[in-house]
């Protein structure tokens, strides 16, 4: 059985149907459901589950720390261990108008960043909304130090929202596959808040 960590690139995609719970799949680049994602509905925190393709078996949770911050953080954890992978934290005001999150290790430490690609446009998407993406799709790159470790590309349309992640660039394994994976997911549901 292949390691459903093991891939280059995946893409997200949110299910657009989902009264009570939302829904996310992810597929590896061959197109195969290798993950399930649903967003806990009627919680005051944001609670993501990402499940195995059996639909049954949790194995990564992505926990906003507060009930209600600009600037909020969520934890990674691996649910067989209950060990924290690390943390996400959204850079407040500085992402209305351009994206940015900061990447922490275990023990708190700041250790990379994700950003998107270019202040000028991300004004531009903001501004004219979904129309601004028809010309230059939203885009996020992720490093660790000076090393680039990832990068998403959303597409839209009115029935379907893509998150293609791509870890190809991360050649020495610096961020965590499990990290990486949950970033896309949770991004992908931010972004489909904001709009």
């Amino acid at each position: 059985m292949t390691n459903p960590y093991s891939f280059p690139r995946y893409y997200v995609q949110k299910n657009i149907f989902g009264l009570f719970n939302q829904w996310f799949r992810v597929f590896d680049e061959n197109g195969s459901i290798v993950f399930f994602c649903k967003m806990r509905a009627f919680k005051l925190k944001e609670d993501f589950r990402i499940l195995a393709a059996d639909k049954t078996t949790e194995l990564i949770r992505i926990k906003a720390r507060n009930v209600i911050d600009f600037g909020a953080t969520y934890d990674v954890l691996d649910v067989s261990t209950e060990q924290l992978l690390g943390s996400f934290r959204r850079k407040g005001l500085k992402s209305i108008f351009r994206d940015e999150w900061v990447i922490f290790d275990v023990n708190e430490q700041e250790v990379g960043v994700v950003r998107e690609d270019s202040g000028g446009m991300a004004f531009l998407r903001r501004m004219l909304g979904g129309i601004a993406d028809l010309f230059s799709p939203q885009q996020h790159f992720g490093s660790i130090g000076n090393q680039p470790v990832l990068a998403f590309r959303q597409t839209r349309n009115p029935f379907l929202t893509k998150t293609y992640l791509d870890f190809s660039s991360d050649g020495q394994g610096l961020l965590d596959r499990r990290m990486g994976i949950a970033a896309a997911v949770l991004f992908c549901a931010i972004e489909g808040k904001q709009e």
